[in-house]
């Protein structure tokens, strides 16, 4: 984490000379209309690469929007330049309109392409943070404002390694208390009843960030909701705690009812905070927080969708078995087989010849280790969504056996 580019990547006599080219001496804002590249001279500046028809540039904008204006709130002084990749100037004008900071005009495509090259920008959205001389801070400021939001200003390697220490002695330190109660709340939601956090210490808990408006969390939540059921059956000392990133508590309340286990009450700055510190980057997820209040994994999602209920309690040991097992099970499995919901054939592959991460073509679920694939397609699915096309068999001629540790 905290990469950064050399500060002679991006030398070159200051802000000014960067943003200007020829005589073009201004940049553009929302509304269209001129802004003097002199009036940057002395920030530090945010060169922001990215497109309208990108969905992680749509969802990334007003993350950096938020951060932009408490920047502002707090008088720093830090500007944003947006940097289009967009197909055309009806795009570019439309996705400027969502944002309040200033913009390279679409028009100078020199200028544009100058810029990608120079910052060797490889994919959007992208974040370049220069100095107000013009040095390069970083080039992972996307990654640095998911995180961080607006602490990671002022953006130089030193107030980065601070954040970076913080947030070890943070993790060091975690207590499941830390991460449910805020502002003096210390109970959670049991479908009307409150429950004291402490009488979750001592267990294993999943939070689950999840929402209504997205249909792959849906999926996963009845998923998860059977397994949660079959759990509790044998281990009362599991649970599930929902942290709602849905946008409206009317919402949450949808959401919660469809749910078996308990939720944090519905508060945007508390999901906020939680998603940061997580650095969650997309729903649905679930993180695993062992007894000792101490993160296990953040890969509950993948591991459930794997192992089921054998996943549990989610420890490196228990890992470390159910990959055993499921090498053993591969051993009994055919090298190749037709499937129905593909028209060539799959190959048996393992994690380390091209076997994961990846999406099951089948179930748009996640992935990992044994898998079968269509190298030339690029298809791929779990051993447990194949369907065999009757009669055409495999290289073994046999059936596929059915797996006892998820694959």
């Amino acid at each position: 984490m905290g990469s950064q580019a050399s500060s002679s990547a991006a030398s070159g006599g200051g802000i000014s000379s960067i943003l200007s080219l020829g005589n073009r001496d201004f940049l553009i804002s929302p509304s269209g209309s001129k802004v003097s590249v002199e009036e940057l001279e002395g920030k530090t500046i945010g060169l922001y690469f990215g497109a309208n028809w990108y969905a992680k540039c749509e969802k990334f904008t007003p993350l950096l929007t938020e951060v932009y204006q408490k920047l502002k709130e707090q008088g720093t002084e830090f500007e944003v330049v947006f940097v289009s990749c967009d197909e055309d100037q009806s795009s570019f004008e439309q996705f400027h309109g969502t944002m309040p900071w200033v913009a390279i005009p679409f028009g100078d495509l020199q200028s544009r392409k100058i810029l990608n090259q120079r910052y060797d920008i490889e994919g959007i959205p992208s974040l370049v943070i220069l100095s107000p001389n013009g040095q390069v801070l970083q080039t992972n400021g996307v990654e640095l404002i998911r995180r961080y939001g607006s602490q990671a200003f002022p953006f130089t390697p030193l107030s980065i390694r601070e954040l970076i220490a913080e947030e070890k002695a943070n993790q060091d330190s975690q207590t499941l208390e830390k991460l449910l109660a805020t502002n003096g709340r210390d109970y959670v939601i049991d479908h009307g009843k409150q429950v004291p956090i402490s009488n979750l210490v001592g267990k294993t808990i999943g939070l689950f960030f999840s929402a209504l408006s997205y249909p792959p969390c849906a999926k996963f939540t009845s998923r998860l909701a059977s397994i949660y059921r079959n759990l509790r059956e044998k281990h009362d000392q599991f649970e599930i705690v929902f942290v709602s990133v849905d946008k409206d508590e009317s919402s949450y309340s949808q959401s919660f009812s469809e749910m078996p286990w308990i939720a944090l009450p519905y508060n945007v700055e508390s999901t906020k905070l939680l998603s940061r510190y997580f650095d969650v980057q997309g729903i649905p997820t679930l993180i695993i927080i062992g007894p000792d209040g101490k993160t296990i994994t953040k890969e509950g999602r993948n591991l459930i969708n794997l192992h089921m209920e054998m996943a549990y309690p989610f420890t490196e040991e228990r890992l470390k078995l159910l990959r055993e097992k499921m090498d053993e099970e591969a051993k009994n499995y055919p090298s190749s087989l037709n499937h129905a919901g593909h028209r060539h054939a799959l190959n048996l592959v393992s994690e380390n010849s091209g076997g994961g991460p990846f999406i099951c073509c089948e179930c748009d679920e996640q992935g990992l280790g044994w898998a079968y694939q269509c190298l030339g397609c690029g298809y791929e699915i779990h051993g447990k969504c194949v369907r065999e096309v009757e009669g055409k068999g495999t290289s073994e001629n046999s059936p596929l056996p059915k797996s006892s540790s998820g694959l």
